[in-house]
């Protein structure tokens, strides 16, 4: 009999709070104390008109309440004396304790120029939520994420200096999607825009981001995917400890994508390609002239006699010999062969991953926790559905590279600082349980 476990934390619970609810949970949540000291200490004895930490406050407040621009921001706090004084301003002052447009310009500009402790914060949390979630990070999950510039493009090369209104940071990109519909055709559709690529990894069961990097559109998805990789050893060695799978789709079908992950003791499970040009729909395995494999990974084997097509039993993955075993259909499933006792194949063959890395990966392609895990990709597109709706990048105003990176910044900080409070508030009913179940 088994036994559901409850989990720590599900999105879900996040949506059904209110607004003050989530600003608690981030405002006690997130480590920022390094970045708020370096910004008092800038600012010394200069005029503190408007406190560093409540401006900060109310930056993480606005995207909390889904702001879409500063002055729908500042129109809030002019109305909600409670958000004023949970962010920490003098509410006795009344309107005036409100920072103007051009302090909170003023205020994003050093938030970029610290742009590393800022980063910082979000590295924190991973750290963090790896610490309160036990299976946090076992399966990781990457893709690309289009965000539309706000800012013109430049179609004028003697225009290339930014005016205020274009975007001489952002470039154009495309993106192609391709399918098979419910009658067997193949479809294709093309999507174009103008702005930037984030380049997210996150946890495919706790659907929150890992990693991530900002670039213009144009920049393509495997060189990204291969840095984000490559740096997690360095970056977050707690998270290389315990992932077992990477899941992707086809986009992500690259060798070096490939090798990178099982360097890092992880299981690609990652779409393929078809890139056979010769025209064959399946190639015989080495050693073994009865049975074949088509590029998906599928293996199968012909009756001898008749020449009979039979698909081979999946036997699992030994990783030893690293190779995968198949069994004979015949003695697996009972399946009618007449030409079983003149099979050389008797009850089983394995097949080396050496005879292409690309098609066998050490998770079969045709099992079913293959196709179980790769289910989970879906957790990505959730998350940049989450990006678009409840972070407003559907609906922004933002021009240029830096303000765009230090704002995706800013909304995975909030998303991270409200899954760790909820996790922790958790924590502490689940032990609260566990103590009534034993008194």
């Amino acid at each position: 009999m088994s036994i559901t476990q409850k989990t720590l934390f599900g999105w879900k619970e996040i949506e059904e709070l209110g607004d003050l609810e989530r600003l608690n949970l981030v405002l006690k949540t997130i480590p920022d104390e390094a970045l708020m000291r370096c910004l008092e200490e800038e600012r010394a004895r200069g005029r503190d008109d408007y406190p560093v930490r409540a401006v900060w406050n109310s930056l993480l407040a606005g995207i909390v309440y889904q702001h879409p621009s500063i002055e729908s921001l500042r129109r809030e706090l002019m109305r909600n004396e409670t958000l004023l004084a949970l962010c920490g301003f003098d509410v006795l002052k009344g309107i005036q304790a409100v920072p103007t447009a051009a302090a909170y310009s003023r205020f994003f500009k050093r938030l970029i120029q610290h742009e590393s402790l800022v980063r910082d914060i979000f590295t924190k949390l991973v750290h963090l939520l790896v610490q309160e979630i036990p299976d946090f990070g076992n399966t990781l999950a990457i893709d690309g994420k289009k965000i539309n510039s706000f800012g013109k493009p430049v179609r004028d090369s003697k225009k290339q200096s930014s005016d205020g209104r274009r975007d001489t940071d952002a470039d154009w990109g495309v993106k192609t999607y391709a399918g098979i519909n419910e009658h067997g055709k193949p479809w294709e559709k093309v999507v174009s825009w103008f702005g930037y690529r984030v380049h997210l990894l996150v946890d495919a069961d706790y659907e929150l981001p890992v990693d991530f990097r900002v670039t213009q559109a144009s920049k393509a998805e495997q060189p990204v995917a291969r840095e984000i990789l490559g740096a997690l050893p360095d970056r977050f060695p707690d998270i290389v400890d315990r992932a077992q799978y990477l899941v992707g789709d086809r986009g992500y079908d690259d060798k070096k994508i490939l090798h990178t992950a099982i360097e890092l003791g992880m299981s690609p499970i990652i779409d393929i390609r078809n890139l056979w040009k010769d025209g064959d729909t399946t190639k015989i395995v080495d050693g073994a002239d009865n049975v074949a494999y088509d590029y998906k990974g599928t293996v199968t084997c012909f009756c001898p006699v008749t020449l009979k097509e039979h698909r081979m039993c999946y036997g699992g993955y030994e990783k030893e010999r690293d190779s995968h075993k198949y069994l004979c259909p015949a003695l697996a499933k009972g399946i009618h062969c007449e030409g079983q006792h003149r099979c050389s194949v008797g009850r089983q063959i394995r097949i080396p991953l050496a005879q292409d890395r690309r098609i066998f990966t050490p998770t079969a392609r045709s099992s079913y926790q293959w196709e179980r895990i790769y289910n989970k990709r879906t957790a990505i597109e959730r998350v940049n559905s989450r990006i678009d709706n409840v972070f407003m990048f559907e609906q922004h105003y933002i021009r240029g590279n830096k303000k765009m990176e230090i704002r995706i910044t800013l909304a995975f900080i909030v998303m991270l600082s409200m899954a760790l409070g909820r996790v922790r508030q958790n924590s502490v009913e689940l032990m609260r349980s566990l103590v009534r179940s034993t008194a």
